[in-house]
């Protein structure tokens, strides 16, 4: 369960403008905004607060509670802006489109790919497939992760396809991300924009029905996330 304790906002009022923000194109201004229009009145440092704090404990619930997923997947990285400079977004889903992980990076480079790798098979379990696009530092990192399979006595390894039209897929799935990014005009922090990132891919989790569900609507959903 997400703690809550010292908020001087009930939790709902909490899920609520943080869901709200993860899910539309909004600016924290018009966010502000539209709490004040249902009675509920905040400051934009506030509600930034609350995204950065309590999204990540929501998605770390909802990797542990997604349906399961195929051993085929899809990796690529897309490009957020922070501070003015560009850093990395690693995603992955698999061959239906359901999310499995993603992570932020400042950088694009074997030791990236490969922690990317490592923290999604520890997250879904063992790929039987990974297809991924001509990058020499995401094959090196697969191919780590190969390596570190035949070193612990395993003759299982997983099969690597750099197949561009297989990618679409993923690339394609960017673009929800990046709908909601560009309207936040960048990131002041890299801790803000990782904790907002993982609040969009919740989102983005749930309009992909990825969570055992009774006719609970998309808000719904994600509070039941934080229970």
């Amino acid at each position: 369960m997400v703690d809550f304790k010292g908020s001087h906002y009930p939790k709902e009022v909490i899920l609520y403008a943080v869901f709200f923000y993860v899910r539309y194109a909004v600016s924290y201004r018009d966010l502000e905004e539209i709490m004040a229009e249902r009675g509920v009145a905040l400051d934009h440092a506030t509600l930034n607060r609350w995204v950065v704090k309590y999204s990540p404990l929501v998605a770390c619930r909802a990797q542990r509670r997604k349906s399961a997923t195929s051993s085929s997947w899809r990796m690529d990285e897309t490009y957020i802006q922070i501070k003015g400079k560009w850093t990395y977004f690693y995603r992955a889903v698999d061959k239906f489109g359901k999310t499995l992980d993603f992570m932020l990076s400042e950088h694009r480079d074997e030791a990236a790919a490969s922690a990317f790798f490592a923290r999604a098979i520890e997250s879904n379990g063992w790929p039987e497939k990974i297809v991924i696009d001509k990058s020499g530092a995401n094959l090196a990192g697969l191919q780590n992760i190969n390596w570190l399979l035949l070193l612990q006595g395993w003759f299982w390894l997983i099969d690597i396809l750099q197949v561009k039209y297989l990618n679409n897929m993923i690339e394609q799935d960017h673009r929800f991300i990046k709908k909601l990014t560009r309207p936040m005009k960048g990131f002041k922090s890299f801790q803000s924009a990782s904790a907002t990132l993982e609040g969009i891919e919740v989102a983005h989790m749930i309009r992909k029905h990825q969570f055992s569900t009774s006719g609970q609507s998309a808000f719904q959903q994600f509070a039941a996330l934080a229970a």
